[in-house]
């Protein structure tokens, strides 16, 4: 991993893109947080984060001419709240291939009033029932969701759906899903009742930290259950999981 400091930002590429805006491209660095963007000077319409290890989207300055991120095969979980006060003027966040995961994760983005084009594929929320009428009703300024033009129909029935009683339900459950749901929160838990040792629960969460996706989380959690413990090689990331399949034939 490389850390995002103002000498890498410095010597990225920066140029005109094909729609006239100034870019800077900060992709493939595998950067695991957005930090130091003050180092910018608030010079850039479009900031290219793509290909990179962030797990949450926030740690922004104030920057007035950000229009686009795109934040594409990261790993982001979070959405940092507050957004509107350093990127107010974002129109376009392309966040495809990441491990949002509930509907209520991208609520924070409703405070960010020009956002006009969002692209969510590729991430476990758009499996969720009511996915996307559930984001045309919270964003009614978005154009574009998916790279596909939301319609006056399906405007409607977000409407209709989430202002009747069957969608204040929904809305209940999302947000309660939201203040109960930290990926990977039960792991200490489940391991302290396994008998694991501090230094063992310590492994736990590094193999967490190295996990590529929330999908390698909760086969962690399941192997855990099973009451399988884990050894050094857990360090190892995805060779652990690959061995335990190994062994229980999968």
């Amino acid at each position: 991993m490389v850390k995002l400091t103002a000498e890498l930002i410095q010597n990225s590429m920066q140029y005109i893109n094909p729609v006239k805006d100034r870019e800077l491209d900060l992709r493939g660095y595998k950067i695991p947080e957005i930090e130091n963007l003050g180092a910018t000077g608030d010079q850039f319409d479009t900031i290219d984060f793509s290909e990179n290890d962030i797990r949450k989207l926030d740690g922004f300055p104030y920057l007035k001419r950000l229009k686009c991120l795109l934040m594409n095969n990261n790993r982001i979980i979070r959405i940092g709240e507050n957004l509107e006060d350093h990127i107010a003027n974002l129109e376009t966040l392309i966040l495809t291939g990441n491990h949002l995961e509930e509907l209520s994760d991208v609520d924070p983005l409703v405070t960010l009033e020009k956002l006009t084009t969002l692209s969510l594929l590729h991430n476990p929320i758009t499996a969720k029932p009511h996915y996307r009428l559930y984001v045309i009703y919270k964003f009614p300024q978005l154009r574009l969701l998916d790279f596909r033009k939301i319609r006056m129909k399906e405007r409607e029935e977000a409407k209709a759906l989430f202002k009747g009683k069957k969608g204040k339900e929904i809305q209940k459950e999302i947000s309660k899903r939201a203040k109960t749901f930290v990926p990977g929160g039960n792991i200490p838990n489940i391991a302290k009742s396994k008998g694991l040792s501090d230094q063992e629960i310590r492994k736990i969460r590094e193999a967490i930290s190295k996990a590529s996706s929330l999908e390698e989380v909760e086969r962690l959690q399941k192997l855990l259950q099973a009451g399988h413990i884990p050894g050094p090689d857990m360090l190892n990331g995805q060779d652990y999981y690959n061995k335990m399949e190994v062994e229980n034939g999968h």
